[in-house]
């Protein structure tokens, strides 16, 4: 553990400030005017329930204005690049070098990011397929960019580099051909008034659209379905076809004229060119998608694909996972340029770019293997990835950027980590520290936590209970800070409260699972309990109960199978299927399948917490039922920032306008007429109990259960978010503001306020992420809230907590990747604590101790299949 010396006072000045960040008067968000001194070339870890002002403090305020100052110093026009943060609300700080943020973020988009991309590693591989490959007899050399699928010298020019081609079918625009064009036979064409007009054109051109698809020609099929022409039609709105014909001879005078469109035309075009997700995801409906036939879903033209390397090419390269891919170099690092030379008849320039490539190469990689992200390939896309995945990428990276005098400002960094792999990341941390960086972590992990040299906790409550610094030092000193709730997770193992396991009501029989890393497993999962799945990050946990679980029921249920990664391009997205498996009893112990994510609950800021749970439902009719309301005739429908008679006129209900600045980021300013109340002025002349309705938006939830003290369903919907540990969130926060965990748990919250019916199967992925030991024990109270109403609730977890609190405890692996895939051990928390083969099992054994009963009980442990 590093040694710090004592504080400064905030007061002193010169060289007993050396080694230390000084912070006066930070009042960012919920922060209460804070003084604090942190020491430079440390670990410190800011702590504090979830909503306390840990991450105002560390990332809004000492990182805002890291960036602020370093964005002085660049030019106006390259400054407009940069996303900014906005000026932090502080008098001053001190001693602060330049830093680095790491956040909890989702990746890009699109299947053209890629983990690769992320880590610069595909550079690498192209450079060396380019300067080391070995080509064909008379191939002429190619660049590096000619093996990128971003590329036009490298993209397949068949499927542009995407590695599948769309295309649309009479099967897929006409799912039912027993129907006629009137009863919308075509499926494809667009519904209401657009599809008619297509219809009363083809009446004008002569087709029968009252006869069965099937029993149209071929010929007229093909045309209506396929056609590039564009004819003007001349429509007679109810005539049929021969008096559309008989007018048309006669020329008389149509009621209007229309373009006709194909149905593929249709379909093509308005996935290429529509703004709007809703109408791009319905026609995406009617497109079938294929392997390239010219690239085979590699992605790149043939001349690239001749060029191999240990015998590869690079798309079979990139599909290898990480630590294959560093036993693979290993040998071509480790060889000197002249054994190279001798041993594989290379060109003595061509061995020495071999053996430098590979060695840099070999380096990167092993901090990512450090990092427990062997299981990755380089070709995996970043909107698969989760965001502590991805964090922990740009973590890679950095450790081997090698800078000097940097402070890292990371968000979380053991998120989706299995406490195996936490140690690697404790350990890529120290080599950052170790170069002579300093490392701000924003975390709840008490493993992180225990090896930080100075500890910042800040609370004692969320949002306005919380703001204040309770500790500010080394991390024996904590340990009397008894305001903290930190504290009492920190010292002495918090043992998990036994009870006896509940017993099974039934079993879900799942075999021949096949997708990804599990290869014709056959699982049991017990319904009318609480199962935890367990197993280190990449085992294959999320892709048996997020992906071929819940696929599988909502098919049996008949319900829409829920998408894996529903933004960015439709066309660019990975496809990924369940090459097998079926469910071979069980099924009637489930009636109701409830999958609650991580995505976010809206697209833009106009989505909140309020509207999404339905409270703000109540909220609108309380103050519609006003005296004052009632007198003027506003209805609810007046109190929404959705509807124009309420919201105000000049940001139409935004709160804020854009202020576009030449040279530089567009700014979001307060609206100058509402100040970002949103409403205009006649409305917000009502108030409920002396406020608003802009002031309860404003009121966190904890604030607003004690404004509506006499409101019964209104204090019902803000008790059940308080439960899943949501009390610092304001009523109104927009959803684009919200973390993925927070997005789960007021879905959570909104399942939670439904009357309850029992089998209904709850499926959680990782929904303590971002939350705090004491909001954990929250949690595992509500979930065990759904089982006692006779529900199934089954988490992909790996706080012990969870699992130590569990019914049942499934451990998937026993590695990760191709390691990983296979039931390690299965039963009571206790019996796979004390599991031989399971790299859980140490762990979960801290937080539980086995019940006389548990010890007496089969031994239900299984070894890997």
């Amino acid at each position: 553990m590093l040694e710090i010396s004592k504080p400064p006072s905030l007061n002193t000045a010169g060289d007993d400030l050396r080694g230390f960040v000084r912070v006066r008067g930070a009042r960012e968000h919920n922060l209460k005017n804070i003084d604090l001194a942190i020491p430079r070339d440390a670990l410190v870890v800011f702590t504090g329930v979830s909503g306390s002002g840990k991450s105002s403090l560390a990332f809004g305020t000492l990182y805002a204005e890291a960036q602020r100052r370093y964005l002085e110093s660049v030019s106006p026009y390259a400054r407009r690049l940069f996303h900014q943060m906005a000026v932090p609300e502080v008098d001053e700080i001190d001693g602060l070098p330049p830093a680095v943020a790491l956040q909890q973020q989702r990746g890009s988009p699109t299947t053209r990011s890629s983990v690769g991309s992320v880590t610069t590693l595909s550079n690498l591989l192209r450079m060396l397929c380019s300067r080391a490959g070995d080509y064909p007899r008379q191939q002429a050399h190619l660049d590096a960019e000619a093996f990128s699928t971003n590329t036009p010298a490298g993209a397949c020019p068949r499927c542009h580099g995407l590695g599948r081609v769309y295309e649309v079918t009479e099967r897929s625009m006409v799912p039912d051909d027993s129907k006629s064009i009137r009863e919308r036979a075509i499926a494809a064409w667009p519904p209401a008034w657009h599809g008619g007009n297509l219809r009363d054109m083809l009446i004008s051109l002569g087709y029968d659209v009252d006869r069965p698809w099937r029993e149209l020609p071929k010929k007229a099929r093909d045309w209506i379905l396929y056609t590039d022409e564009q004819p003007v039609v001349p429509v007679y709105i109810g005539y049929d076809a021969n008096e559309a014909r008989r007018a048309i001879r006669r020329k008389e005078e149509p009621s209007y004229r229309g373009n006709f469109s194909s149905a593929r035309r249709y379909v093509l075009n308005t996935f290429a060119t529509t703004e709007s997700a809703s109408i791009k995801k319905r026609v995406s409906r009617y497109m079938v998608s294929t392997e390239c036939p010219l690239c085979h879903g590699k992605r790149l033209r043939r001349e690239a694909l001749s060029v191999k390397f240990a015998g590869f090419d690079i798309a079979d390269i990139s599909r290898i996972p990480l630590a294959r891919l560093a036993d693979l170099l290993r040998p071509y690092a480790e060889a000197t340029a002249p054994t190279l030379t001798k041993l594989k008849g290379q060109h003595p320039e061509k061995a020495l770019v071999v053996q430098r490539i590979a060695d840099d190469f070999g380096g990167r990689l092993a901090v990512l293997l450090d990092l427990g992200l062997g299981y990755l390939s380089l070709e995996r896309s970043t909107p698969t990835l989760s965001p502590g995945e991805l964090q922990r990428l740009r973590l890679a990276t950095q450790v081997r950027s090698n800078l000097f005098g940097v402070v890292y400002v990371l968000d979380e960094p053991s998120a989706g980590l299995h406490p195996a792999d936490t140690e690697a990341l404790l350990t890529a941390l120290d080599q950052l520290k170790a170069s002579g960086n300093s490392l701000f972590v924003v975390e709840h992990e008490i493993d992180v936590i225990r090896n930080a040299d100075w500890v910042v906790d800040v609370g004692p409550g969320a949002g306005e209970l919380g703001g204040k610094v309770l500790y500010s030092g080394p991390l024996q000193g904590f340990k009397q800070v008894e305001e903290s709730q930190t504290r009492r997770y920190l010292f002495g193992d918090h043992i998990v409260p036994n009870r006896m396991p509940r017993s099974p009501k039934g079993w879900l029989r799942l075999r021949g699972v096949s997708r990804n890393n599990l290869h014709d497993l056959n699982v049991d999962f017990p319904l009318g309990v609480f199962t935890t799945v367990t197993g280190v990050s990449g085992s294959g946990k999320s892709s048996l109960v997020s992906q071929v679980l819940v696929e599988l029921i909502a098919k049996r249920l008949g319900h829409p199978v829920p998408s894996i990664d529903d933004e960015g391009d439709e066309l660019e997205r990975t496809v990924v299927t369940t090459l097998g498996g079926r469910i071979a009893s069980g099924m009637e112990g489930i009636k109701r399948l409830v999958v609650v994510d991580q995505k976010a609950i809206g697209r833009t800021p106009r989505s909140n917490l309020a509207t999404y749970t339905g409270l703000f439902d109540h909220v609108r009719r309380i103050f519609a039922a006003t005296k004052s309301a009632r007198a003027r005739h506003y209805d609810a429908g007046r109190f929404s920032f959705n509807v124009a008679k309420g919201r105000c006129e000049t940001c139409e209900g935004e709160g804020f306008v854009c202020v576009e600045l030449l040279f530089l980021p567009s700014v979001y300013a307060p609206c100058p007429s509402c100040h970002g109340a949103r409403y205009n002025a006649k409305t917000l002349e009502i108030k409920y109990r002396g406020k608003d309705i802009a002031a309860v938006l404003g009121m966190t939830v904890d604030a607003a259960f004690a404004f509506f003290a006499e409101e019964v369903p209104v204090r019902r919907s803000l008790d059940v978010l308080r439960q899943v540990g949501l009390g610092y969130l304001r009523l109104g926060q927009p959803a684009t503001e919200l973390s993925g965990g927070e997005a789960q748990r007021i879905k959570l919250a909104a399942e939670l306020q439904r009357t309850q019916r029992d089998r209904t199967l709850y499926v959680l992925d990782e929904p303590t992420t971002g939350l705090h030991p004491a909001d954990v024990e929250k949690l595992i109270a509500q979930l065990d809230g759904l089982v006692e109403a006779g529900n199934t609730v089954i988490v992909v977890e790996h706080d012990m907590r969870v699992a130590a609190g569990s019914d049942w405890v499934m451990d998937i692996g026993p590695g990760a990747g191709d390691e990983g895939g296979r039931v390690v051990a299965v039963g009571t928390p206790a019996e796979v604590a004390g599991s031989p083969i399971s790299r859980t099992a140490p762990y979960l054994a801290r937080f539980r101790t086995p019940l006389a009963a548990d010890a007496s009980r089969s031994n239900r442990l299984a070894a890997p299949q």
